[in-house]
């Protein structure tokens, strides 16, 4: 019984995580808080890979590269404690900044990956919202993080390109997380703690580059973030529901949202947005920054609406087609059959040609579904449909379901004796042995649609009323006799 009630792992190492990541932030700056901080960010690796040994997903690729990007994220906070805190080093960049750029491709790629995998072939939406997303928090990251941050380097153009890589690391970090969010995010609890992993590691990331750039920022309680951070990856890699993941998403994930609109539309005005925060400071605003920022979102947002067009286009055109066709066997509906019986009836009066139409029955259907079930006798219904449309490919006769085991032909420019021929035709290839039923009328050239279907349907009678499997053909209407 005690083995029932203990915890699942990824709860239980939430809570210890949490336990040690309170314990970090009410310890001093020293010895015993890096040691502390440092046994979170290992904890979070080695959880990852657990979980990924654990769970066995179908496809891990994704974690065990997740993995290996937190294992470098540790291996910084380790070397950043002994070169830093323990050596008082103050060189830049370090070793500790080699494991840390490091980190940001092997989780840009983990994220990537699972995004390929819950969503493979072509995900033009979800690459533009990344885009979106990315130029605009680019923009705000250049103008209050990475210009003040270079401004205070030495002329060292090495030393630069290292402290630019944290703040494009961080900005291409988000955009595989949206990445992920629009091809994988299912709802599932391992996706909102990954998000809540990302988000705290990018915001914490972003307040210590801050703190960097502008001395008089409090840093001391950033740490605390970041451990939240540790404990949401490793947590989300323990959670079971990690296995679907990458599982490949429903095609509703397309679905353009009220907050997808609203995170997209926000992202989209970052750029004026700063420009304007830059004059509410009294700041230098950064013209060209804003131009070339704006340009490209402006680009993007205008590709997002070609391929939103694109899609209504897509979906129009498949309600179209469920529309007029029957859902089981793909021919088309008894309301489809009916405009198209009045063109032809137009059509034949234009021409002068015949005009013939048969109901054609699938004889003791019922029996047949009563014996063998309804799978089997939708079955019977497909395999028909699909036969009969091979055996009239290239005659012109229009094939559609009138309703339950009936379907109606339509010939124009043919006599009664042809039509005839061809339902002859049909009945080697019934599926299963069984037979058919049908019912012929010509059209008088004057009589309604409903009146000429109506004499099939008697003649269909007329058939089945005589043994069943032949055919009969109704006598002329009465107006002409």
């Amino acid at each position: 019984m005690d083995s029932l009630r203990r915890p699942p792992p990824w709860q239980l190492f939430t809570a210890c995580g949490a336990v040690v990541a309170a314990v970090c932030l009410l310890t001093p700056a020293g010895l015993l808080h890096d040691a502390v901080f440092s046994s979170i960010s290992l904890a979070a690796a080695a959880a990852t890979a657990v979980g990924a040994r654990l769970h066995r997903p179908q496809r891990a690729s994704a974690w065990w590269l997740l993995a290996a990007g937190l294992l470098a994220w540790a291996l910084g906070d380790v070397s950043y404690a002994i070169c830093y805190d323990w050596l008082g080093s103050e060189a830049f960049p370090s070793v500790p900044d080699v494991f840390y750029v490091l980190a940001y491709p092997l989780i840009a790629a983990a994220m990537l990956r699972m995004a390929r995998q819950a969503r493979p072939g072509s995900d033009r939406e979800g690459v533009i919202d990344a885009a979106i997303l990315a130029v605009g928090f680019g923009m705000l990251s250049w103008t209050f993080l990475v210009r003040p941050a270079l401004a205070e380097l030495p002329d060292d153009l090495f030393a630069g390109l290292v402290a630019l890589a944290y703040p494009v690391g961080d900005v291409v970090v988000l955009a595989m997380l949206v990445r992920v969010s629009t091809a994988a995010g299912h709802g599932s609890r391992a996706f909102w703690l990954l998000a809540g992993a990302a988000t705290s590691m990018l915001l914490a990331d972003a307040l210590w580059q801050y703190a960097d750039a502008y001395q008089d920022f409090d840093a001391t309680w950033i740490d605390a973030v970041f451990a939240l951070s540790y404990v949401l990856w490793g947590a989300a890699a323990l959670h079971p529901s990690m296995r679907r993941l990458s599982d490949p998403s429903p095609t509703s994930r397309h679905e353009f949202t009220t907050l997808r609109l609203v995170v997209l539309t926000a992202a989209s005005l970052l750029a004026p947005g700063t420009l304007g925060l830059q004059l509410v400071l009294g700041q230098q605003p950064q013209g060209w920054a804003v131009v070339i920022s704006s340009s490209v979102l402006f680009l993007l947002v205008v590709a997002r609406m070609s391929a939103l067009l694109r899609r209504l286009r897509e979906q129009t055109a498949l309600l179209g087609d469920l529309a007029r066709t029957d859902p089981l066997t793909g021919l088309l509906n008894r309301r489809s059959a009916d405009s198209a019986l009045e063109r032809l009836r137009e059509q034949a009066q234009r021409e002068g040609t015949p005009l013939v139409v048969a109901l054609i029955d699938l004889d003791r259907f019922k029996a047949f579904n009563d014996s063998r079930g309804h799978p089997a006798g939708d079955r019977l219904l497909v395999g028909a449909a699909s036969a009969w449309s091979a055996a009239l490919e290239g005659t012109g006769v229009q094939l559609a379901r009138w309703g339950g085991e009936e379907f109606l032909a339509v010939s124009v420019g043919r006599d009664t004796d042809r039509v005839e021929e061809l339902l002859a035709g049909l009945r080697p290839v019934v599926p299963d042995g069984q037979t058919f039923s049908a019912g012929v009328a010509r059209w008088d050239g004057r009589e309604e649609s409903a009146h000429l279907v109506a004499r099939a349907d008697e003649a269909l009678y007329a058939a089945k009323a005589a043994g069943r499997d032949r055919t009969c053909t109704a006598g002329a209407p009465e107006h002409a006799a």
